[in-house]
This record gives C-alpha cells, sequence and structure tokens, in this order.
C-alpha cells in the first residue's frame, strides 16, 4: 500500500471539513443558556476523545492481525494508531481541563467517571511505547507489543460501557432534547467536527506511515549501496520497520 498518494487532496478535504465544522460552531449554533461560550470547546473535546478512542482499537485490530499473520506492516500500523491517538489524548485531557475549570471551577473533578475513565485509558497506553523499546530483540518487541494493543483495545470498549452504566455523571451536560439526542442546530456542526477530527487522524496516520516507509526505503537502500546486508539495528531507538518487498 502507498500510503502517500492523495495525501494532498486528503489534506485539503481535511481542512476545508474542520474549518467549516469550526465555523459553524462558533457561528451557528446556539449558545448553551448556562456554560455560555465555553460550551464551544464540546466541538473539539468529544471529537478529540471519540477518535482518540478509536484510534486505540484501530490499533488492537492491528496487533490481532500482526499475531495472525507475523507480517511487519500490521506492528508498524497499530505502533503509528496508537502513537497518534495518544497524541489526540493528550488534547481530550486538556480540553476538558478547561471545561471542567469554566463549568465547575476546578481543572480537574476526581469524582466524574467520564473524565477519570479517559485518564486511565489514556495512562494505560502512556505504558505503550517504553514497554515496547524495552525490549531488544524486533521479533519479541512486535509479539508483546501486539499482545499489548490486543488487550488495551479490548479494555476501551468495556471502560466506555462502565461509564455509561455509572450511577454518578456530572460531566457536562449538552444532550438537551427529551430523547437525549443533540438539538437540531447543534447536530450539523458535531458531526462535521466528529468527520474533520476523523479525516484528521487518517490524514496524520498515513503522513507518519509515508514517513516511515520512505525512510526504511532510505536506510535499504545505503545498504544495499553499500553492499551491507545485515538488518536494520534493533533496541530502543529502532522504530517499526516494513520488510522488503
Amino acid at each position: 500500500m502507498l500510503y502517500g498518494t492523495r495525501l494532498r487532496a486528503l489534506s485539503i478535504a481535511t481542512l476545508v471539513t474542520m474549518t467549516a465544522a469550526l465555523a459553524l460552531a462558533f457561528f451557528y449554533a446556539p449558545m448553551d443558556a448556562d456554560q455560555g461560550f465555553m460550551q464551544k470547546i464540546f466541538y473539539i473535546h468529544v471529537p478529540l476523545g471519540i477518535v482518540a478512542l478509536c484510534g486505540f482499537v484501530w490499533g488492537g485490530i492491528n496487533g490481532i492481525q500482526h499475531l495472525r499473520t507475523r507480517d511487519p506492516k500490521y506492528d508498524l500500523r497499530s505502533y503509528v494508531a496508537i502513537h497518534l491517538s495518544l497524541v489526540l489524548g493528550a488534547g481530550v485531557l486538556i480540553t476538558g481541563s478547561i471545561w471542567a475549570k469554566a463549568s465547575w471551577g476546578h481543572w480537574w473533578v476526581w469524582d466524574e467517571p467520564t473524565l477519570v475513565s479517559f485518564l486511565i485509558v489514556f495512562l494505560l497506553y502512556a505504558t505503550y511505547q517504553p514497554m515496547r523499546f524495552s525490549i531488544e530483540d524486533r521479533e519479541k518487541q512486535a509479539r508483546y507489543a501486539s499482545v499489548f494493543a490486543v488487550t488495551a483495545g479490548a479494555f476501551v470498549p468495556l471502560n466506555f460501557i462502565a461509564v455509561r452504566l455509572a450511577q454518578a455523571y456530572t460531566h457536562p451536560r449538552v444532550f438537551a432534547t427529551a430523547d437525549g439526542g443533540l438539538p437540531a442546530k447543534m447536530q450539523l456542526p458535531f458531526y462535521l467536527s466528529l468527520l474533520g477530527m476523523a479525516l484528521l487522524y487518517v490524514t496524520l496516520w498515513r503522513y507518519e506511515m509515508a514517513s516511515k516507509n520512505t525512510s526504511w526505503q532510505l536506510r535499504a537502500l545505503r545498504r544495499k549501496l553499500a553492499g551491507d546486508d545485515a538488518v536494520p539495528p534493533v533496541g530502543r531507538t529502532a522504530a517499526p520497520t516494513l520488510p522488503s518487498s
């Protein structure tokens, strides 16, 4: 798969979608009666959280594929998926803290299950890279990382279900209609923001995959020109690589 193909078109689509989503969120969506303008952060915070969690699950799916096939490309896909989800996860915690400060007067509320559960997931995945690069043998490194990705990926939906079933539910509410859904004028900005965030994730994922594949091909070419058929170095400074094919 050529990860660098059509990246320009994907980047433009992401930019247009995100710009339209933010414009609708700021100028079309109604102002919340209780939280005022600060509620607008909902259109960034919630899509960030959804996409980050889906990215963790995507990393687990690729981990399953790697364990099943032993194909290094799935290990690389899993690695990049989790790496990007951690970046988005940091954004979720930052925007969530800002929202909490504006809504509750505190940067963090420990008895709020939505915030705490996401923090637990984030801290769980924060151990992924230290664990991975503490293993010198590349095959064992990829195998253990895949097991981690699968196990942690299965924890994500279970954690989400547990939060939804929790009795104490004090997260700022923006679902104001009688059936629990979004008000009509909030739906388009929200779903467009969610689409834009998903496109952003896919764009960054493909950029990083293309970058790592290009770097590997350059290293392979240098080794070939130098007449050196040795495998790439292993250890904590080495990122996942693809085989020559």
